[in-house]
């Protein structure tokens, strides 16, 4: 089988809106209103790019957190324990706490705080935080919720600023900063997107489903985001795996294998840590597509914001095609990893 190349190159990861992630796993379906006796709990360190940075902290990369946090808060004594490197911002508010509700049946329900107010100082120094660290480093991962008292377009303004720094850029986030950075021009459109169908429906204006269920309207979509300047699309469609959109005309989609899903917290933080490693290795786009679902399949298989060792990503057991489900290109099917040819 063959093994990928070792990962070379630094990554940084911004979570402006970090957390405490909490997991309580129910003993059947929430029944609202009653007494519940839980079962397992624990608690982990979060936040979309501190669960990117951990992914790829796992593979033995090069990563760094950029984060709001005080000093002693137990985020930073967490993330230290860990050995995750940091470049943390000190604030006056704890972090927040966001609690996540798993049913046998992997069923998830999140229930997620505001988080720390931060002002125009302590915004300008997690700018600067991030541009020092950006300087040396092939992606910057801007993912998450924005804190109150950012502005919504706040990630635009973080983008034209990272150009300079010749580090990639991908942005994961949803509703109000998600709009406000599609707005903003191809100056502040990032090298790589990561919507969902929900965030690509938002974007596009549509219910969820006009875009899950029609892939000439997800498609179009996708298109719009290339017209706008966004060079790369991973598309993550949940239990369909996800697909790969390039603006040079690529298409491609990664159907995960099956497995008991435990939690699907941090999944989509996964896959995108999979994709970026995959690139820091050199691979080749429809394999960078491959790792993705392969890391996003492990994380869903571990319980609560676990993150998966790269002993535990099966790349093999992804099948890459050319094209969308219901939607395939004329091109043969791209050999499973490890194949004679992830």
């Amino acid at each position: 089988m063959k093994t990928p190349a070792t990962p070379a190159g630094r990554v940084v990861t911004l979570t402006a809106n970090p957390s405490l992630d909490r997991t309580l796993d129910l003993p059947g379906p929430l029944d609202r209103g009653a007494v519940t006796r839980l079962g397992r709990s624990s608690t982990e360190p979060g936040g979309k790019g501190v669960n990117v940075a951990r992914a790829v902290a796992a593979a033995g990369a090069d990563v760094v957190s950029v984060l709001p946090a005080p000093d002693d808060d137990p985020l930073v004594r967490a993330l230290q324990a860990l050995g995750l490197p940091l470049a943390t911002v000190p604030i006056g508010t704890p972090v927040r706490t966001n609690y996540t509700l798993t049913e046998p049946d992997g069923t998830t329900t999140k229930l997620n705080e505001p988080g720390a107010p931060l002002d125009d100082a302590a915004l300008a120094a997690l700018q600067a935080a991030l541009l020092e660290q950006a300087r040396s480093a092939r992606w910057v991962v801007l993912s998450g919720s924005l804190p109150p008292g950012a502005p919504r377009d706040w990630y635009a303004a973080l983008v034209r600023a990272l150009r300079g720094t010749g580090a990639r850029i991908a942005v994961d986030t949803s509703e109000a900063p998600l709009l406000a950075l599609l707005a903003a021009g191809p100056d502040a459109a990032p090298d790589l997107l990561k919507p969902n169908t929900e965030e690509l429906a938002q974007l596009a204006g549509l219910p969820e489903a006009a875009v899950a269920d029609d892939p000439d309207a997800a498609l179009a979509a996708v298109a719009t985001l290339h017209e706008r300047g966004v060079a790369e699309v991973l598309l993550t469609l949940g239990a369909d795996g996800a697909a790969l959109s390039t603006a040079d005309g690529g298409l491609w989609w990664a159907r995960p294998p099956r497995v008991a899903v435990r939690s699907t917290v941090g999944a989509g933080d996964c896959s995108l840590a999979g994709y970026v490693l995959a690139d820091l290795a050199g691979e080749e786009p429809a394999e960078r597509l491959r790792t993705a679902v392969a890391y996003g399949t492990a994380s869903a298989a571990l319980p609560g914001s676990a993150v998966p060792a790269p002993s535990q990503v099966d790349r093999a057991a992804v099948t890459v095609t050319p094209g969308l489900p219901g939607h395939p290109a004329p091109a043969a099917a791209a050999p499973a990893a490890g194949a004679d040819t992830h």
